[in-house]
Parts: structure tokens; sequence; C-alpha cells
């Protein structure tokens, strides 16, 4: 399993879903649908986008959780 960690990590640097959006160009619903975990694929440039604003990576982002 995958845990969805955007959210919290947003929180963690004090940025909104609107910063993301900003920093990264991303389409606003994309970033809404990865924030309320409501995704069930992601593009590897959305995703390197997303490291890039939140200078993190990818396990900051998703963890993995064996089930």
């Amino acid at each position: 399993m995958l845990e969805n960690r955007f959210s919290k990590l947003l929180g963690e640097k004090r940025l909104d879903r609107r910063d993301i959006v900003k920093i990264t160009g991303l389409d606003n619903h994309i970033v809404k649908k990865i924030y309320d975990d409501k995704i069930t694929r992601i593009e590897l440039n959305t995703l390197e986008k997303l490291c890039y604003a939140l200078e993190c990576d990818t396990n900051d982002i998703f963890k993995y959780i064996p089930d």
C-alpha cells in the first residue's frame, strides 16, 4: 500500500495548493486530486515537479507500507 503524504507535507512546509500550482505550473485539478488522495496514477513529470516545489524526495510524498 502507498500512503499519500502530500497534504501532510504541505502543512509541514506551510504551503497550500495554490502555492504548488504557482511553483510547478500544474493544473489545479491535478493538485487537488493528489491533495485529496483521489488519484490512481501519477505521471513521472508531475512527481518530479512536486519534488522540486517541495524540495523533497518521492519517498517524502508517497510512503510504501507493506500489507
